[in-house]
């Protein structure tokens, strides 16, 4: 996989502790923290007695898998579902990503060498060339694609048989992909955030795995502030260890953890300095808005789309900050938040609930 295929705000997610894009250090311990197999895999309880179900049958016909599609936020476990695909099915596994496939000869070229059952895992698929898009319609549908000989009046295309192979997309954005690539799925999962409970387990253990003494509270103080996605949890955990190792005696408990997260400015609620940045420019500069993302931007010295893409989805999830025609406004769950008072008029002040549907 090209993992250099990112977008700016994908690579400026990438270098925050609570971002949820994989760097590369992610992606060298997550190899070594991913569960094998379904059994193993922590949270997603619907999608995984659903998979279960398809990947049985699959198995008991003696058929490769129908296709699947992953739709959810980074970090919730996409790309770890489709290796447990793979080795439930006994298969091989390819993985590339959309923004390598550039053309369509690309995708003849690795769709001709798949084998016979081989899994194909094709992550940030809604960033595919669309000549290359429109040839996997008829792969993934009749296992055939028409490689183009030649140019122009005298162009031919040759029919292409390929073996049976079971494609894996992946999507942040799923509302970009076309209705009739979407419909060659024969499977669609979305996956949900974590529960603070469900990201304690992964914390338990990715601790083990990686020979950490952790006790309950310590686990529950890093999952709180994970933002409800494991590879933030995951993340969390090795900073902590570091301080536990270097600040204690290694033993991770709820002290040492608070301690530790405070040293790398992560909040009780998984805010780092960026989100803090945007709430108290809004609060402080603006009187909690309405204020235009651009005038926001220049206010933390960022970009738009910085502080839309990587600081806001969060800021509107957890409550903190509401998208309005007239620009941004902070709720009062802001204002107490960060511990000041609204002033009279301010928006979620006094006078102002009524925006909030209070």
């Amino acid at each position: 996989m090209n993992w250099d295929d990112t977008t700016d705000t994908g690579a400026a997610d990438a270098e925050r502790l609570v971002g949820a894009v994989a760097d590369r250090e992610d992606q060298a311990v997550e190899a070594a923290l991913r569960p094998k197999d379904l059994g193993e895999f922590i949270g997603q309880e619907k999608v995984r007695e659903q998979l279960d179900l398809v990947l049985r049958a699959a198995r008991a016909r003696g058929a490769t898998a129908d296709h699947v599609l992953l739709s959810g936020a980074p970090g919730l476990g996409k790309t770890t579902l489709s290796m447990i695909i793979a080795a439930e099915m006994g298969a091989p596994i390819r993985i590339t990503s959309g923004p390598a496939i550039q053309h369509a000869g690309d995708l003849a070229a690795i769709l001709s060498s798949l084998q016979e059952g081989e899994v194909l895992f094709l992550d940030e698929i809604h960033r595919m060339s669309r000549p290359a898009e429109e040839m996997l319609y008829m792969a993934m549908e009749d296992f055939r694609v028409d490689v183009i000989v030649g140019k122009g009046p005298g162009a031919t295309a040759i029919p292409l048989e390929l073996p049976p192979f079971t494609l894996v997309g992946a999507t942040t954005r799923a509302g970009l992909l076309p209705p009739p690539l979407r419909d060659r799925f024969g499977f669609t999962a979305h996956m949900e955030f974590y529960e603070p409970r469900e990201l304690e387990r992964v914390v338990h253990r990715s601790a083990n795995l990686l020979d950490v003494e952790i006790e309950p509270a310590g686990a529950a103080e890093i999952a709180g502030r994970s933002r409800g996605t494991p590879r933030i949890a995951n993340r969390l955990l090795r900073r902590v260890r570091d301080y536990a190792q270097v600040k204690a005696d290694g033993l991770i408990n709820r002290e040492i953890a608070h301690a530790a997260l405070a040293v790398y400015e992560v909040d009780e609620r998984g805010l780092d300095r960026l989100d803090r940045a945007v709430l108290e420019a809004l609060l402080k500069l603006f009187g909690g808005g309405p204020v235009g993302l651009s005038t926001l931007a220049v206010a933390v010295g960022e970009e738009r789309e910085t502080v839309e893409e990587v600081a806001e989805p969060f800021l509107v999830r957890e409550g903190l900050l509401a998208r309005t025609p007239r620009g941004r406004v902070a709720t009062p769950a802001a204002w107490a938040h960060l511990g000041l008072t609204a002033p009279r008029g301010a928006a979620g002040g006094t006078g102002q609930q009524d925006l909030f549907g209070t």
